[in-house]
């Protein structure tokens, strides 16, 4: 914010001195006018009482006419204020994001910018809030659906047990099995959004330490390819360098590239190809992910992150929670990272962009 010192005073002062010259003017004006008077003769013909009343009125006249030049030189300042005044009682009644016209560069101009700047912020959070508060709505409603499902599954197959309605022994450890199922999907989504709801709070701590991000995706890339192998994905592995130094939280940061390897599993062309390239672009070290998928009709791709969203073929399935992608975004941003998608000729891509830990 500028500092315009002590300019508003000055101003002030001058107008002051200025009444205070033009008054002069009148006075001494008065003081010959009486002179004149004096010579005519015309005093003298006044009784003492309009005298004195003659001389106060003079008097009168040059005090208003200081505080008419006063007043006439202060008066856009004057109302300046005024406009101050009513912008920030508009404000006070919540219209929000209200700017004050900004004239000449005094303290005046100052508080209008400190009063521009406060609304403009006040709007920003109350927005924030209302955002926050519709998003809680849509979290609440999402999640009560998401949770319906299986439970309804596992309350119908228990309301079948209870009764005894099954054929046979084969049939009753179905319905048992089916019942562990659905308890282990609503377990998994109930997981997920503990996680969600953790790592949205703002006291959310990471532990990070150095870790050398080239070693670590050859661990996890050699843990992974048995599965690969078995899901008919053929890996084709670019690590451009033999030491990459990151500051992660390594637990969480680790999950990240869990949900990307299991997300391209899982919605990989079958047999396909498994792209899988680390290298360094400045100061950051760049992970992408690519794998062939078909059927893909998402117009914004970046819309996989946004909570519950799924593609569509995860729409169909619905094995996916919904929040995968979101908690590893939120890790991503926790780390001052980056994570984007592309979709180019058939080809998915994930990218994480980790800054250097130098």
């Amino acid at each position: 914010m500028s500092k315009f010192g002590n300019k508003l005073m000055v101003k002030l002062f001058g107008a002051i001195a200025i009444s205070f010259l033009i008054s002069l003017g009148v006075m001494i004006l008065i003081i010959f006018s009486n002179i004149y008077l004096q010579k005519v003769n015309y005093l003298e013909k006044l009784s003492v009482r309009n005298s004195y009343f003659f001389i106060l009125l003079q008097y009168s006249a040059a005090i208003l006419t200081f505080i008419t030049a006063f007043f006439i030189m202060a008066r856009k300042k004057i109302l300046y204020v005024k406009l101050i005044t009513e912008s920030v009682h508009q404000i006070a009644n919540g219209k929000l994001g209200l700017t004050i016209r900004i004239e000449s560069r005094d303290e005046l101009t100052e508080l209008a910018q400190n009063i521009n700047h406060m609304s403009e912020e006040l709007e920003k959070k109350f927005e924030h809030e209302r955002q926050l508060e519709r998003s809680k709505n849509e979290l609440i409603s999402n999640v009560s659906h998401d949770l319906r499902t299986p439970l309804t599954s596992i309350i119908g197959y228990l309301d079948l047990l209870k009764k005894g309605q099954y054929d046979s022994k084969a049939q009753f450890q179905e319905y048992l099995e089916t019942i562990d199922s659905k308890s282990q999907r609503l377990k998994f989504l109930i997981d997920e959004l503990f996680e969600y709801t953790h790592l949205s709070s703002p006291d959310v701590k990471l532990t990070c330490r150095e870790t050398d991000l080239s070693g670590l995706m050859e661990q996890i890339i050699g843990e992974y390819i048995p599965i690969f192998e078995k899901e008919q994905l053929s890996v084709q592995k670019s690590i451009a360098e033999d030491h990459i130094p990151v500051l992660m939280d390594i637990d969480k940061m680790v999950r990240v590239y869990d949900n990307l390897f299991m997300n391209a599993i899982k919605y990989s062309k079958k047999p396909s190809e498994l792209v899988i390239s680390l290298k360094v672009i400045g100061d950051k070290a760049i992970l992408k992910i690519s794998n062939q998928v078909e059927g893909f009709s998402v117009d914004n791709i970046n819309r996989l992150f946004e909570r519950f969203f799924r593609g569509d073929k995860a729409r169909t399935d619905q094995q996916g929670s919904g929040l995968g992608l979101a908690i590893s975004k939120r890790i991503v941003e926790l780390h001052n990272g980056n994570i984007h998608a592309e979709y180019r000729e058939g080809w998915m891509s994930f990218i994480v962009e980790h800054p250097m830990h130098r």
